[in-house]
């Protein structure tokens, strides 16, 4: 049973370890690494997409008529981003109990298999000069099945990196989820803007915008690789509850609440940066690139560390730091951004620090959903949770940003977006019990 209500947090002494011979037939290294793998491919996909919006909403969606609002077809473009986020929780619901109940080995193989295959055919999807009006709605498809594949990764993911995690040191191993999140949006960015560089304007526009979506083929085969490699029995309880109860259904509720500040202020700093820093600030893409590359730097290299310290201090001070930091410093970001008297290095500075504080959610985000749910049901609570999260504040991030902007006129509503939903979160985080981190997994 998921317990009562008040149990999705529970402190050492109520959670009776959940690491039996099934859970340690899996080495924690290769386990971690095959669990980060997949995750690497995924966000890599998502980076590469998010730096050529503008390009795919020239290909695939009609330009907007004479007279007609001009935003029309990047919000198309964000449109099919976001359908992706909306099938996530789907995904989590029907890969995560096949994972709570076959186990993560299997629904992991499946979940990267299906994701890479989708990624490919969008590098090969014919645009909508060649196939015309069908052209956007198979590019909706692929997304949605990306999304379907999405929603099952990260549930599986955080459950066999944070229970095969050695003692005190689960949010170091759940850290590395969102490090090869970092990891794989720095790639997509790197991908795009090296493919930019090296490729004219008509070039990459006509055909070269395919080549980093072409890339995740052999990414996504060495992941698959990896996961079919994984030795010993699934990783599972051995009776799993026939279905999430109403303590599931209230951590995962909670859980979104923890987390949404995370999701909003990760995709407006992390990848609708670009877009906005061209359409709103008039950046060329290659500067805006350059910026989204700097934020990312600044993401990765606080994860790791967030992750450990958490270990030690627990989750709430860090994911708390993180969620006031982005709430009061969103707003002199943006500004100091469209300073035209700034200098340079305090932008790029600044663009560091927009990323690193972001880290300090995503550092320990993973390890405390993790324990917030049963071992029966960790991969369907943890995953609906963060699915939900990211559909609702990540996947309309763009589609909201971009139509509110181009409505008011107001430069600054990234800034409210991101610092008003980490203010909120940080509401719901200042409930963690200080000691979560000390017991075992339930």
């Amino acid at each position: 049973m998921t317990g009562p209500p008040g149990a999705a947090a529970p402190g050492p002494s109520a959670a009776p370890p959940a690491t039996g011979p099934a859970q340690r037939a899996v080495p924690p290294r290769r386990a971690l690494l095959a669990g980060a793998a997949g995750n690497f491919v995924e966000w890599y996909e998502f980076g590469v997409y998010g730096c050529f919006a503008t390009v795919i909403a020239e290909r695939f969606f009609t330009p907007a008529a004479a007279g007609a609002d001009p935003a029309a077809p990047l919000l198309a473009a964000y449109a099919s981003f976001a359908v992706a986020f909306f099938f996530r929780p789907a995904g989590a619901l029907l890969f995560g109990r096949l994972a709570d109940r076959a186990g993560r080995r299997r629904a992991l193989v499946f979940v990267i298999a299906l994701m890479t295959l989708a990624t490919t055919l969008i590098g090969l999807l014919p645009d909508r000069a060649t196939a015309g009006a069908a052209a956007p709605w198979l590019l909706v498809l692929l997304r949605a099945v990306q999304g379907l594949c999405a929603g099952g990764e990260f549930g599986g993911a955080v459950a066999l990196m944070t229970e095969h995690a050695p003692p005190g040191r689960r949010g170091r191993y759940g850290a590395w989820q969102s490090f090869t999140v970092a990891l794989g949006l720095l790639a997509g960015a790197a991908a795009a803007a090296l493919t930019a560089s090296l490729l004219s304007p008509a070039a990459l526009s006509g055909w070269g915008w395919r080549i980093p979506f072409l890339l995740a083929l052999p990414l996504g085969l060495t992941a698959l690789a990896l996961r079919t490699a994984l030795p010993g029995p699934p990783t599972r309880t051995p009776a799993p509850e026939p279905a999430p109860g109403i303590g599931t259904v209230r951590a995962v509720v909670l859980g979104v609440g923890r987390i949404m500040g995370w999701s909003a202020a990760g995709y407006t700093f992390l990848v609708v940066l670009p877009s906005y820093l061209q359409s709103t600030l008039g950046a060329s893409f290659r500067e805006a690139l350059i910026a989204t590359t700097l934020a990312n730097l600044g993401f990765a290299a606080s994860i790791l560390p967030a992750g450990r310290l958490s270990d030690r201090v627990g989750r709430r001070p860090v994911m708390l730091a993180g969620a006031l930091a982005v709430a009061l410093c969103a707003l002199p970001l943006l500004h100091l951004l469209r300073d035209p008297d700034a200098a340079a290095p305090a932008k790029a500075a600044a663009l560091l620090a927009a990323g690193a504080t972001v880290g300090l959610l995503a550092g320990p985000g993973p390890a405390m959903l993790a324990e917030m749910f049963p071992s029966s049901v960790r991969c369907t609570g943890l995953g609906l949770a963060y699915a939900l999260a990211n559909a609702v504040f990540s996947g309309c991030a763009g589609l909201i940003i971009t139509a509110l902007t181009a409505a008011t006129g107001d430069p600054d509503v990234p800034a409210y977006y991101a610092g008003g939903l980490c203010a909120l979160s940080a509401l719901a985080l200042a409930g963690l019990r200080g000691d979560d981190h000390r017991g075992a997994l339930r």
